[in-house]
C-alpha cells in the first residue's frame, strides 16, 4: 500500500503518522512497516545525547496500523478511529534513530463500534513493545 492510500485510510498526517508503508493487510491483521529518520521531531527532547523512540510513538504506531486495518470496515469521513484504552503494554527493547519497526496489529473482537486489537512491534526479528488496545469510532468534529 503507498502512502497516498495510507493517507485516504487515517486522519494522521506528518509529524504524526507513523506508517510508512503496508507489508500485508487481510481481513484480521495488518503487518506495516515505520523508519524513524534522526530529524523526526521527538528525538530533540528524547533524549538529546542519546535518542530513542518514546514508548508512546511506539504505541501510536501500532494504533495507526490498527486504524488503516480497520479503514476497510468503515465509511471514509463520516467516522475517525480514536484509542479508548491501553492494556499490557510491555516494552522489551529500545529503537534509535535509523532503524526500522514492523508494526502487526490484528483484529481480536468487534462490538458495535468498539474493536478490540492487539499488536507487537518488532525491529530485526526481536520483540519491541507488545500491547492490547481498543478503537472507537467517533464523529469528526466540524
Amino acid at each position: 500500500m503507498s502512502l497516498p492510500e495510507i493517507l485516504a485510510a487515517i486522519p494522521h498526517r506528518p509529524p504524526m503518522l507513523l506508517v510508512d508503508e503496508i507489508v500485508e493487510r487481510g481481513e484480521n491483521r495488518i503487518v506495516c512497516k515505520k523508519t524513524f529518520r534522526a530529524e523526526e521531531f521527538f528525538f530533540q527532547g528524547h533524549y538529546p545525547n542519546f535518542p530513542i523512540v518514546p514508548g508512546v510513538i511506539l504505541c501510536e504506531a501500532a494504533m495507526q496500523a490498527g486504524a488503516v486495518l480497520l479503514s476497510s470496515q468503515i465509511t471514509q469521513g463520516q467516522k475517525v478511529p480514536v484509542a479508548g484504552r491501553l492494556k499490557d503494554v510491555k516494552f522489551k527493547k529500545m529503537v534509535r534513530p535509523g532503524e526500522s519497526i514492523l508494526i502487526e496489529a490484528t483484529l481480536n473482537e468487534r462490538v458495535q463500534d468498539a474493536y478490540f486489537l492487539s499488536a507487537q512491534v518488532s525491529m530485526d526479528g526481536k520483540l519491541v513493545v507488545t500491547l492490547k488496545f481498543v478503537v472507537t469510532m467517533a464523529a469528526p468534529v466540524a
